[in-house]
């Protein structure tokens, strides 16, 4: 019977990983971040950007649009393939291509917050500011190696004369969305401090509050972990037909998802029913109202519908890849050896932080996914350095990225860009771990 104990306690070890993820990671972080990745895609065109990413347009506006419009984009390694295929055919320079090409899954808007949620604001900033950094220099590189090539295509440029202007209203929105998502998450006195204490009159049963110090959740996350349940039903019945008009579950569900998402905020006591309406609480109340007040005053139904359309094509997308993922790696938590993992990523070295990068070739996770593998490798021990190469290099270097990349570029830049990418996510790892990791 060993081996049962074995299997019911590797099950358990996933089950409480993705209880805990479900409570502490999904309302105040994720789910503003589906919005606004939804929100991203189906207000602000993509021409907005791409139009800047001619040959002719100078490189002090190509290459910053080019990162601007990979986090605008907000998609995975997957998506930007194929739209970096096209922005590159049809006449984009190499250079600001390539940076967008890399720029667009490492800054995802998704993966930088669940980056920052789940292992800290230091490795989280530093993926954002490398990742541009090293997004413009590799593009610059790029253009530079094969510069002969290049100055033969520079004909097609139909793509990048296109005019489109975007409505004031789209950037308050946009605005107001990272405002809610930077509330939800900053850990600052005024939004942590508690102004108003609330007794609810209610007992806990004994056996309930057993049942969830057991499962490691407070009365709060297991509140959530109910609330997603109950979204989850609105959103199928509101969200799965939304091009036949927005519904009363169309409705339901919004309501739903912004009374979560302000429940989130307020502490709890463990154990208790005792409630402290923080800062937090107070100001995402009031981004919520001005969030809804602006968007049903400056978009109509199409608009809003397209936005609701967009957010739920990521959510189908990738939230349950991320169930999956958290649940696994809560099982190979309790299956790999943390002593293997000290050894050979334990230290902050050059060899560390390359294994690191290889790591994230050959063992490519969907977009998300890379981030609770990368915190079950850093509760087993592995440095901080090799965890920020790990996550550099994983949106970027999978073998089937390389494998497109080779039919699109061709296998002479394909090697450049591959190269580039493992030594400098190496050697940012390796400066990381040895002057900014605590």
């Amino acid at each position: 019977m060993d081996w049962f104990s074995t299997l019911q306690s590797l099950l358990w070890s996933g089950w409480v990983s993705l209880l805990d993820y479900l409570a502490a990671h999904v309302l105040l972080c994720l789910l503003p971040a589906f919005i606004i990745a939804g929100y991203m895609s189906a207000m602000i065109p993509k021409e907005a950007i791409t139009r800047y990413l001619g040959p002719k347009a100078p490189k002090w506006i190509s290459y910053p649009a080019a990162a601007f419009g990979g986090f605008i984009l907000a998609v995975c390694s997957c998506t930007i393939l194929p739209l970096f295929a096209g922005i590159w055919k049809r006449g984009a320079g190499l250079g600001p291509a390539v940076t967008f090409l890399f720029v667009g899954p490492a800054i995802n808007i998704l993966a930088l917050t669940y980056t920052g949620a789940a292992i800290g604001f230091d490795i989280a900033l530093a993926r954002l500011i490398l990742s541009i950094f090293f997004g413009i220099v590799i593009g610059l590189l790029m253009a530079w190696i094969f510069r002969r090539e290049e100055s033969a295509i520079a004909a097609n440029a139909d793509l990048f004369a296109t005019e489109v202007k975007v409505r004031p209203a789209v950037w308050v929105t946009f605005g107001l969305l990272i405002a809610i998502l930077i509330a939800g998450t900053l850990q600052i006195p005024a939004l942590t401090n508690v102004y108003v204490t609330l007794h609810l009159p209610w007992q806990i049963p004994s056996g309930l509050l057993t049942a969830l110090t057991q499962a490691n959740l407070t009365l709060q996350g297991a509140t959530l972990i109910g609330l997603l349940v109950i979204i989850a039903f609105l959103a199928w019945k509101g969200f799965e037909s939304i091009f036949d008009g927005i519904s009363g579950w169309t409705v339901a569900a919004v309501i739903a998802i912004a009374m979560t998402i302000l429940l989130a905020a307020p502490l709890t006591q463990s154990g208790s029913l005792i409630i402290g309406l923080n800062g937090r609480f107070f100001a995402i109340f009031i981004l919520l109202v001005a969030t809804g007040w602006v968007a049903t005053r400056a978009f109509d139904q199409d608009d809003l519908i397209n936005w609701i359309a967009e957010t739920w094509k990521f959510v189908k997308q990738i939230f349950p890849l991320l169930i999956v993922g958290v649940f696994l790696a809560g099982i190979a938590k309790g299956l790999i050896p943390e002593a293997w993992v000290r050894a050979v990523a334990g230290q902050n070295t050059l060899w560390a932080n390359l294994a690191g990068v290889l790591f994230g070739v050959f063992m490519y996770f969907p977009t998300l996914v890379e981030v609770p593998v990368a915190r079950m490798f850093l509760d087993l021990g592995m440095a901080r350095g090799p965890l920020l190469a790990y996550l550099l290099a994983d949106p970027e270097l999978s073998l089937q990225s390389i494998l497109v990349l080779n039919g699109v570029m061709g296998r002479k830049k394909t090697a450049t860009y591959v190269t580039l990418v493992a030594i400098l996510s190496t050697l940012a790892g390796y400066l990381f771990g040895a002057f900014l990791a605590h």
